[in-house]
Protein backbone atom coordinates (compact mmCIF):
# COMPACT_ATOMS: atom_id res chain seq x y z
CA UNK A 1 0.00 0.00 0.00
CA UNK A 2 1.26 3.08 -1.02
CA UNK A 3 0.37 5.94 1.25
CA UNK A 4 1.10 9.47 1.29
CA UNK A 5 0.54 12.59 3.98
CA UNK A 6 0.85 16.26 3.39
CA UNK A 7 2.06 18.06 6.22
CA UNK A 8 5.37 17.05 8.29
CA UNK A 9 3.68 18.69 11.80
CA UNK A 10 3.11 16.80 14.92
CA UNK A 11 -0.09 15.10 13.33
CA UNK A 12 1.37 14.11 9.98
CA UNK A 13 4.88 12.71 11.66
CA UNK A 14 2.81 11.01 14.79
CA UNK A 15 0.29 9.41 11.87
CA UNK A 16 3.59 8.18 9.67
CA UNK A 17 5.44 6.90 12.74
CA UNK A 18 2.24 4.77 14.34
CA UNK A 19 1.79 3.30 10.95
CA UNK A 20 4.89 2.33 10.12
CA UNK A 21 6.04 0.85 14.01
CA UNK A 22 2.23 -1.62 13.14
CA UNK A 23 2.51 -2.01 9.71
CA UNK A 24 6.60 -2.20 8.84
CA UNK A 25 6.15 -2.92 4.81
CA UNK A 26 3.63 0.22 4.70
CA UNK A 27 5.48 2.93 1.98
CA UNK A 28 4.89 6.44 2.99
CA UNK A 29 5.79 9.46 1.88
CA UNK A 30 5.41 12.88 3.34
CA UNK A 31 5.36 16.19 1.68
CA UNK A 32 6.03 18.88 3.58
CA UNK A 33 6.15 22.70 2.49
CA UNK A 34 8.82 24.07 4.76
CA UNK A 35 12.80 22.92 5.54
CA UNK A 36 12.22 20.44 8.32
CA UNK A 37 9.74 18.64 10.05
CA UNK A 38 7.59 20.45 12.79
CA UNK A 39 8.58 24.09 11.47
CA UNK A 40 5.40 25.53 11.47
CA UNK A 41 2.73 25.07 14.39
CA UNK A 42 4.49 22.67 15.87
CA UNK A 43 7.58 24.66 16.32
CA UNK A 44 7.97 25.69 20.39
CA UNK A 45 7.15 29.66 19.95
CA UNK A 46 4.05 28.71 18.01
CA UNK A 47 2.38 27.76 20.39
CA UNK A 48 2.07 27.78 24.44
CA UNK A 49 3.53 24.25 24.84
CA UNK A 50 1.30 23.50 27.65
CA UNK A 51 0.29 19.26 27.92
CA UNK A 52 -3.30 19.91 27.58
CA UNK A 53 -5.25 17.16 29.99
CA UNK A 54 -7.40 19.72 31.86
CA UNK A 55 -5.85 20.38 34.71
CA UNK A 56 -6.14 24.13 34.91
CA UNK A 57 -7.77 25.13 31.47
CA UNK A 58 -11.50 26.50 32.89
CA UNK A 59 -12.98 26.58 28.75
CA UNK A 60 -13.00 22.39 29.03
CA UNK A 61 -14.96 22.64 32.19
CA UNK A 62 -17.82 25.41 31.40
CA UNK A 63 -19.97 26.43 34.42
CA UNK A 64 -23.74 27.18 33.92
CA UNK A 65 -25.02 28.30 36.73
CA UNK A 66 -23.86 25.98 39.72
CA UNK A 67 -23.63 22.99 37.77
CA UNK A 68 -20.19 22.46 36.18
CA UNK A 69 -19.68 20.14 33.12
CA UNK A 70 -16.61 17.76 33.12
CA UNK A 71 -17.11 15.19 30.84
CA UNK A 72 -14.65 17.48 27.99
CA UNK A 73 -12.01 17.52 30.86
CA UNK A 74 -12.13 13.69 31.55
CA UNK A 75 -11.92 12.88 27.66
CA UNK A 76 -8.87 15.68 27.07
CA UNK A 77 -7.11 13.84 30.16
CA UNK A 78 -7.71 10.07 29.20
CA UNK A 79 -5.91 11.02 25.77
CA UNK A 80 -3.47 12.85 26.64
CA UNK A 81 -2.55 9.79 29.16
CA UNK A 82 -2.80 7.67 25.49
CA UNK A 83 -0.38 10.34 24.14
CA UNK A 84 2.19 9.77 27.43
CA UNK A 85 1.92 5.95 26.64
CA UNK A 86 3.34 6.95 22.60
CA UNK A 87 6.19 8.75 24.03
CA UNK A 88 7.08 6.20 26.70
CA UNK A 89 7.22 3.83 24.45
CA UNK A 90 9.77 6.06 21.87
CA UNK A 91 12.21 6.57 24.91
CA UNK A 92 11.61 3.09 25.83
CA UNK A 93 12.98 1.95 22.57
CA UNK A 94 15.45 4.34 22.61
CA UNK A 95 13.68 6.68 19.03
CA UNK A 96 14.06 9.31 21.92
CA UNK A 97 16.96 9.61 24.21
CA UNK A 98 16.46 11.85 27.28
CA UNK A 99 12.38 12.97 27.62
CA UNK A 100 13.93 16.23 29.21
CA UNK A 101 14.89 17.84 25.14
CA UNK A 102 10.85 17.60 24.27
CA UNK A 103 8.98 17.67 27.82
CA UNK A 104 9.42 18.97 31.68
CA UNK A 105 7.21 18.49 34.60
CA UNK A 106 5.44 22.17 35.78
CA UNK A 107 3.05 22.96 37.59
CA UNK A 108 -0.19 22.93 36.23
CA UNK A 109 -2.59 26.29 38.21
CA UNK A 110 -5.69 28.08 37.74
CA UNK A 111 -6.23 31.21 39.45
CA UNK A 112 -9.39 33.64 39.61
CA UNK A 113 -10.26 36.95 41.27
CA UNK A 114 -13.24 37.16 43.44
CA UNK A 115 -15.72 37.22 41.03
CA UNK A 116 -14.89 33.55 39.92
CA UNK A 117 -14.23 32.16 42.26
CA UNK A 118 -17.46 30.38 43.69
CA UNK A 119 -17.05 28.85 39.81
CA UNK A 120 -13.14 27.48 40.43
CA UNK A 121 -14.60 25.81 44.23
CA UNK A 122 -17.35 23.93 42.45
CA UNK A 123 -14.87 22.90 39.52
CA UNK A 124 -12.15 21.90 42.15
CA UNK A 125 -14.90 20.41 44.11
CA UNK A 126 -16.31 17.59 41.25
CA UNK A 127 -13.14 17.41 39.44
CA UNK A 128 -10.83 16.37 42.67
CA UNK A 129 -14.11 13.32 43.63
CA UNK A 130 -12.06 12.01 40.35
CA UNK A 131 -8.91 10.15 39.72
CA UNK A 132 -8.04 11.81 37.22
CA UNK A 133 -7.41 14.76 39.79
CA UNK A 134 -7.11 13.11 42.93
CA UNK A 135 -3.87 15.35 43.46
CA UNK A 136 -5.42 18.29 42.83
CA UNK A 137 -5.30 20.79 45.82
CA UNK A 138 -7.08 24.38 46.33
CA UNK A 139 -6.50 26.89 48.41
CA UNK A 140 -7.82 31.09 48.67
CA UNK A 141 -5.03 31.55 50.94
CA UNK A 142 -2.36 34.21 50.01
CA UNK A 143 0.77 32.76 51.19
CA UNK A 144 -0.24 29.09 49.86
CA UNK A 145 -1.13 30.58 46.53
CA UNK A 146 2.32 32.50 46.27
CA UNK A 147 4.11 29.00 47.34
CA UNK A 148 2.93 27.96 44.12
CA UNK A 149 2.86 30.72 41.55
CA UNK A 150 5.28 33.31 43.17
CA UNK A 151 5.50 35.06 39.97
CA UNK A 152 1.78 36.15 39.91
CA UNK A 153 1.51 36.83 43.76
CA UNK A 154 4.88 38.75 44.56
CA UNK A 155 4.03 42.19 44.00
CA UNK A 156 0.03 41.82 44.67
CA UNK A 157 -1.57 43.12 47.17
CA UNK A 158 -2.73 40.67 50.05
CA UNK A 159 -6.09 42.36 50.87
CA UNK A 160 -7.15 41.18 47.30
CA UNK A 161 -8.90 37.93 47.48
CA UNK A 162 -7.88 35.12 45.25
CA UNK A 163 -8.41 31.59 44.62
CA UNK A 164 -6.35 28.86 42.90
CA UNK A 165 -5.94 25.02 42.18
CA UNK A 166 -2.81 23.40 41.26
CA UNK A 167 -1.63 19.94 39.95
CA UNK A 168 1.98 19.13 40.93
CA UNK A 169 2.71 16.90 37.67
CA UNK A 170 1.39 19.10 34.63
CA UNK A 171 3.82 19.61 31.62
CA UNK A 172 5.64 21.89 29.53
CA UNK A 173 6.12 19.63 25.93
CA UNK A 174 8.28 21.32 23.30
CA UNK A 175 6.26 19.37 20.27
CA UNK A 176 8.67 21.22 17.75
CA UNK A 177 11.66 19.17 19.51
CA UNK A 178 9.20 16.24 19.90
CA UNK A 179 8.31 16.09 16.03
CA UNK A 180 12.09 16.64 14.80
CA UNK A 181 12.78 13.34 17.02
CA UNK A 182 10.02 11.27 15.67
CA UNK A 183 10.77 12.27 11.94
CA UNK A 184 14.74 11.05 12.25
CA UNK A 185 13.51 8.05 13.45
CA UNK A 186 10.65 7.66 11.36
CA UNK A 187 13.54 8.48 8.17
CA UNK A 188 16.50 6.57 9.73
CA UNK A 189 14.68 3.48 11.14
CA UNK A 190 11.20 3.26 9.90
CA UNK A 191 12.10 3.94 6.24
CA UNK A 192 9.54 6.73 6.16
CA UNK A 193 10.53 9.42 3.03
CA UNK A 194 10.04 12.82 3.60
CA UNK A 195 10.17 15.70 0.91
CA UNK A 196 10.90 18.80 2.26
CA UNK A 197 9.92 22.03 0.58
CA UNK A 198 7.14 20.88 -1.59
CA UNK A 199 4.00 22.74 -1.21
CA UNK A 200 1.06 20.67 -2.72
CA UNK A 201 -1.32 22.76 -4.72
CA UNK A 202 -3.85 20.35 -5.48
CA UNK A 203 -5.19 16.50 -5.29
CA UNK A 204 -7.66 14.82 -7.36
CA UNK A 205 -8.51 11.28 -8.12
CA UNK A 206 -7.19 9.16 -10.92
CA UNK A 207 -9.45 7.03 -13.70
CA UNK A 208 -7.56 4.65 -11.87
CA UNK A 209 -8.59 5.21 -8.56
CA UNK A 210 -5.37 6.75 -7.58
CA UNK A 211 -5.28 10.05 -5.63
CA UNK A 212 -2.97 12.47 -7.21
CA UNK A 213 -0.93 14.82 -5.62
CA UNK A 214 0.10 17.86 -7.62
CA UNK A 215 2.77 20.00 -6.10
CA UNK A 216 5.85 22.41 -5.98
CA UNK A 217 9.25 21.82 -5.31
CA UNK A 218 11.82 24.42 -5.79
CA UNK A 219 9.77 26.51 -8.29
CA UNK A 220 9.24 23.39 -10.92
CA UNK A 221 5.55 20.99 -10.71
CA UNK A 222 6.12 17.52 -9.47
CA UNK A 223 3.11 14.97 -8.86
CA UNK A 224 2.77 11.85 -6.63
CA UNK A 225 0.40 9.13 -6.86
CA UNK A 226 -0.92 7.41 -3.83
CA UNK A 227 -3.53 4.31 -3.00
CA UNK A 228 -4.13 6.49 0.81
CA UNK A 229 -3.70 10.03 1.35
CA UNK A 230 -3.73 11.49 4.34
CA UNK A 231 -3.91 15.46 4.73
CA UNK A 232 -2.59 16.87 8.30
CA UNK A 233 -1.62 20.48 6.81
CA UNK A 234 -3.05 22.24 9.30
CA UNK A 235 -5.22 25.42 8.25
CA UNK A 236 -3.77 24.23 4.64
CA UNK A 237 -5.86 20.87 4.96
CA UNK A 238 -8.93 22.99 4.42
CA UNK A 239 -8.34 23.90 0.89
CA UNK A 240 -7.27 20.64 -0.25
CA UNK A 241 -10.32 19.34 1.00
CA UNK A 242 -11.92 21.60 -0.91
CA UNK A 243 -10.26 20.47 -4.14
CA UNK A 244 -10.72 16.97 -3.43
CA UNK A 245 -14.34 16.79 -4.71
CA UNK A 246 -15.43 14.13 -2.01
CA UNK A 247 -19.11 14.96 -1.32
CA UNK A 248 -18.70 16.20 2.50
CA UNK A 249 -16.06 18.84 1.62
CA UNK A 250 -19.49 21.88 1.16
CA UNK A 251 -19.82 20.78 5.06
CA UNK A 252 -17.10 22.45 5.96
CA UNK A 253 -14.98 25.81 5.94
CA UNK A 254 -12.39 27.54 8.14
CA UNK A 255 -12.56 30.52 10.44
CA UNK A 256 -8.44 31.75 11.15
CA UNK A 257 -7.26 32.87 14.70
CA UNK A 258 -3.93 33.92 15.22
CA UNK A 259 -2.02 34.64 18.27
CA UNK A 260 0.92 36.66 19.62
CA UNK A 261 2.72 36.29 23.46
CA UNK A 262 5.06 38.66 25.28
CA UNK A 263 8.46 36.28 25.45
CA UNK A 264 10.95 36.99 28.17
CA UNK A 265 14.20 34.99 28.66
CA UNK A 266 15.38 33.95 32.54
CA UNK A 267 17.91 32.09 34.12
CA UNK A 268 17.53 28.34 35.15
CA UNK A 269 17.52 29.84 39.15
CA UNK A 270 14.55 32.25 37.99
CA UNK A 271 12.67 29.10 36.36
CA UNK A 272 13.49 27.24 39.87
CA UNK A 273 11.53 29.63 41.72
CA UNK A 274 8.49 30.03 39.17
CA UNK A 275 8.13 26.26 37.89
CA UNK A 276 4.11 26.63 36.17
CA UNK A 277 2.04 27.23 33.80
CA UNK A 278 -0.97 29.40 36.02
CA UNK A 279 -3.99 29.67 33.77
CA UNK A 280 -6.56 32.93 34.32
CA UNK A 281 -10.27 33.26 33.34
CA UNK A 282 -11.23 34.09 29.69
CA UNK A 283 -12.68 37.08 28.55
CA UNK A 284 -16.49 36.86 27.18
CA UNK A 285 -16.51 36.47 23.72
CA UNK A 286 -13.06 35.32 23.88
CA UNK A 287 -12.01 31.78 21.59
CA UNK A 288 -10.24 29.02 23.51
CA UNK A 289 -6.90 29.69 22.72
CA UNK A 290 -7.03 33.66 24.30
CA UNK A 291 -7.46 32.43 27.94
CA UNK A 292 -4.44 34.44 29.66
CA UNK A 293 -1.23 32.43 30.88
CA UNK A 294 1.90 33.20 32.09
CA UNK A 295 3.91 29.88 31.02
CA UNK A 296 7.29 28.33 32.31
CA UNK A 297 9.04 27.03 28.73
CA UNK A 298 12.09 25.28 28.69
CA UNK A 299 13.05 25.16 24.80
CA UNK A 300 16.58 23.67 23.58
CA UNK A 301 17.59 23.46 27.92
CA UNK A 302 16.91 27.28 27.83
CA UNK A 303 14.27 29.01 29.64
CA UNK A 304 11.80 31.25 29.05
CA UNK A 305 8.05 33.00 30.21
CA UNK A 306 5.60 33.45 28.11
CA UNK A 307 2.48 35.60 28.46
CA UNK A 308 -0.69 35.95 26.21
CA UNK A 309 -2.09 34.55 23.95
CA UNK A 310 -2.89 37.59 22.52
CA UNK A 311 -5.51 36.92 19.57
CA UNK A 312 -5.63 37.74 16.34
CA UNK A 313 -7.76 38.39 13.51
CA UNK A 314 -6.01 37.71 10.02
CA UNK A 315 -7.67 36.21 6.91
CA UNK A 316 -4.45 33.63 6.73
CA UNK A 317 -4.33 29.67 6.87
CA UNK A 318 -0.91 29.15 7.81
CA UNK A 319 1.42 32.32 9.64
CA UNK A 320 3.68 32.58 6.66
CA UNK A 321 0.87 32.39 3.61
CA UNK A 322 -0.75 35.24 2.18
CA UNK A 323 -4.10 36.39 2.40
CA UNK A 324 -5.50 35.03 -0.94
CA UNK A 325 -4.47 31.69 -0.13
CA UNK A 326 -7.82 31.98 2.44
CA UNK A 327 -9.67 33.97 -0.13
CA UNK A 328 -8.72 30.87 -2.80
CA UNK A 329 -10.07 28.72 -0.10
CA UNK A 330 -13.61 30.00 0.04
CA UNK A 331 -16.21 29.01 -2.26
CA UNK A 332 -19.91 30.91 -3.07
CA UNK A 333 -21.38 27.81 -0.85
CA UNK A 334 -19.14 28.85 1.55
CA UNK A 335 -20.25 32.63 1.93
CA UNK A 336 -23.37 32.26 3.61
CA UNK A 337 -22.14 30.08 6.52
CA UNK A 338 -19.33 32.19 7.31
CA UNK A 339 -21.69 35.33 7.25
CA UNK A 340 -23.65 33.23 9.68
CA UNK A 341 -20.68 32.51 12.01
CA UNK A 342 -20.19 36.39 11.41
CA UNK A 343 -23.19 37.56 12.70
CA UNK A 344 -24.39 34.55 15.82
CA UNK A 345 -20.81 34.92 16.85
CA UNK A 346 -20.36 38.81 16.96
CA UNK A 347 -18.77 39.20 20.43
CA UNK A 348 -16.03 37.12 19.45
CA UNK A 349 -15.48 38.96 16.38
CA UNK A 350 -15.57 42.39 17.68
CA UNK A 351 -12.97 40.96 20.62
CA UNK A 352 -10.74 39.51 17.89
CA UNK A 353 -10.68 42.77 15.82
CA UNK A 354 -9.91 44.57 18.77
CA UNK A 355 -7.45 42.41 19.68
CA UNK A 356 -5.27 42.56 16.14
CA UNK A 357 -5.49 46.41 17.10
CA UNK A 358 -3.81 46.37 20.40
CA UNK A 359 -0.27 47.45 20.61
CA UNK A 360 2.65 46.64 23.57
CA UNK A 361 1.00 49.44 25.85
CA UNK A 362 -2.22 47.64 26.27
CA UNK A 363 -0.20 44.29 26.07
CA UNK A 364 2.18 44.94 29.03
CA UNK A 365 -0.74 46.43 30.97
CA UNK A 366 -2.69 42.99 30.59
CA UNK A 367 0.60 41.30 32.07
CA UNK A 368 0.79 43.66 34.69
CA UNK A 369 -2.87 43.05 35.48
CA UNK A 370 -2.42 39.26 35.55
CA UNK A 371 1.19 39.08 37.72
CA UNK A 372 1.79 42.66 38.84
CA UNK A 373 5.49 44.07 38.64
CA UNK A 374 6.68 41.55 36.12
CA UNK A 375 6.59 44.06 33.16
CA UNK A 376 9.74 45.52 34.63
CA UNK A 377 11.31 42.44 36.42
CA UNK A 378 12.11 41.09 32.93
CA UNK A 379 13.03 41.57 29.27
CA UNK A 380 10.13 41.45 27.69
CA UNK A 381 9.44 41.38 23.78
CA UNK A 382 6.21 40.27 21.49
CA UNK A 383 6.53 37.58 19.07
CA UNK A 384 3.93 36.27 16.55
CA UNK A 385 2.46 33.17 17.83
CA UNK A 386 1.10 30.36 14.77
CA UNK A 387 -2.35 30.34 12.71
CA UNK A 388 -4.86 28.20 13.98
CA UNK A 389 -8.23 27.71 11.75
CA UNK A 390 -11.37 26.65 13.23
CA UNK A 391 -13.76 24.79 11.63
CA UNK A 392 -16.87 26.12 10.41
CA UNK A 393 -19.81 22.78 9.98
CA UNK A 394 -23.25 23.20 8.55
CA UNK A 395 -22.70 27.08 8.95
CA UNK A 396 -21.49 26.93 12.90
CA UNK A 397 -18.74 27.50 14.29
CA UNK A 398 -17.20 24.61 16.17
CA UNK A 399 -13.69 24.84 18.45
CA UNK A 400 -12.79 20.92 18.74
CA UNK A 401 -10.92 18.58 16.16
CA UNK A 402 -12.65 16.37 13.58
CA UNK A 403 -11.27 13.38 12.08
CA UNK A 404 -13.08 12.80 8.41
CA UNK A 405 -12.33 10.05 6.67
CA UNK A 406 -13.72 9.57 2.84
CA UNK A 407 -16.19 6.79 2.23
CA UNK A 408 -13.95 4.76 0.56
CA UNK A 409 -11.07 5.02 2.86
CA UNK A 410 -8.73 6.63 0.98
CA UNK A 411 -8.93 9.84 2.18
CA UNK A 412 -8.39 11.08 5.49
CA UNK A 413 -7.96 14.18 7.36
CA UNK A 414 -8.11 16.11 10.63
CA UNK A 415 -9.64 19.85 10.86
CA UNK A 416 -9.77 22.15 13.88
CA UNK A 417 -7.17 22.99 16.86
CA UNK A 418 -8.14 22.51 20.31
CA UNK A 419 -6.45 20.58 22.18
CA UNK A 420 -4.07 19.88 19.27
CA UNK A 421 -0.45 18.70 19.47
CA UNK A 422 -1.18 17.11 23.27
CA UNK A 423 -3.71 14.64 22.36
CA UNK A 424 -1.72 14.02 18.56
CA UNK A 425 -1.02 9.99 19.46
CA UNK A 426 -4.19 9.27 20.36
CA UNK A 427 -5.88 11.00 17.56
CA UNK A 428 -3.95 9.72 14.78
CA UNK A 429 -4.36 5.90 17.00
CA UNK A 430 -8.20 7.04 15.68
CA UNK A 431 -7.43 8.73 12.93
CA UNK A 432 -5.48 5.27 11.31
CA UNK A 433 -8.37 3.18 12.65
CA UNK A 434 -10.68 4.77 10.42
CA UNK A 435 -8.60 5.28 7.36
CA UNK A 436 -6.22 2.43 7.05
CA UNK A 437 -8.07 -0.74 9.35
CA UNK A 438 -5.93 -3.22 7.88
CA UNK A 439 -3.18 -2.04 9.51
CA UNK A 440 -4.40 -3.66 12.97
CA UNK A 441 -5.54 -7.45 10.94
CA UNK A 442 -2.12 -9.31 11.94
CA UNK A 443 -1.49 -10.59 15.22
CA UNK A 444 2.08 -8.89 15.24
CA UNK A 445 -0.14 -5.58 14.92
CA UNK A 446 -2.20 -6.48 17.59
CA UNK A 447 0.80 -7.29 19.73
CA UNK A 448 2.51 -4.05 19.09
CA UNK A 449 -0.65 -2.18 19.48
CA UNK A 450 -0.38 -3.57 22.98
CA UNK A 451 3.04 -2.66 23.47
CA UNK A 452 2.69 0.73 22.18
CA UNK A 453 -0.52 1.28 24.29
CA UNK A 454 -0.97 -0.57 26.93
CA UNK A 455 -4.47 0.95 27.09
CA UNK A 456 -6.12 3.68 24.91
CA UNK A 457 -9.71 2.56 25.88
CA UNK A 458 -10.61 6.02 26.64
CA UNK A 459 -13.69 4.68 29.20
CA UNK A 460 -11.19 1.80 30.43
CA UNK A 461 -8.59 5.06 31.77
CA UNK A 462 -12.43 7.21 33.06
CA UNK A 463 -13.96 4.26 34.89
CA UNK A 464 -11.28 2.09 36.39
CA UNK A 465 -9.25 3.85 38.81
CA UNK A 466 -6.29 1.06 39.74
CA UNK A 467 -5.85 0.74 35.65
CA UNK A 468 -5.53 4.00 35.31
CA UNK A 469 -2.82 4.46 38.07
CA UNK A 470 -1.13 1.51 36.60
CA UNK A 471 -0.46 3.23 33.24
CA UNK A 472 -0.20 7.15 34.22
CA UNK A 473 2.55 5.78 36.74
CA UNK A 474 4.40 3.39 34.12
CA UNK A 475 4.11 6.54 31.42
CA UNK A 476 5.18 8.92 33.98
CA UNK A 477 8.30 7.22 35.15
CA UNK A 478 9.74 7.49 31.35
CA UNK A 479 8.91 10.39 31.18
CA UNK A 480 10.37 11.64 33.94
CA UNK A 481 7.58 13.24 35.71
CA UNK A 482 7.18 12.38 39.35
CA UNK A 483 3.97 11.55 41.30
CA UNK A 484 3.33 13.34 44.36
CA UNK A 485 2.27 11.28 47.40
CA UNK A 486 -1.20 11.54 48.38
CA UNK A 487 -2.16 14.22 51.27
Amino acid sequence: MNVVIIGAGIMGTTFATLAKELAPDMDITILERLDSAGAGNSSPFWNAGTGHEANCELNYTPVDGDVVSIEKAFKIHAQFNVAKQFWAYLIEKGAIKDPKTFINQTRHCTIVSESAIEELRLRFKEMSAHHFFEHMRYSEDFDEIKSWIPYTMDERPRHEKMAATVIETGTDVNFGALTEQMAAHARQNLGVKFEYGTHVKRVHRSPSGQWVIEAECNGRPVRYKADVLFVGAGGGAFPLLKKSRLPFRNRFAGFPVGGRFLMAPISEEQAGYYRAKTYGKAEVGAPPMSVPHLDLRVIDGKHYLLFGPFASFKLRLERDRGFFDYLKSIRLHDIPGLLNVAVENFPLVKYLISETLKGEKSMFEELEGFAPGMGKRFDWKPIQAGQRVQIIKDGDLQMGTEILVSKDKTYGTLLGASPGASVSPEVMLRCLEQLIPSVFSTEDAKAKRNMIFPEDNLDTLINHPDRYREIRDAANKQLGIIQPKMQ
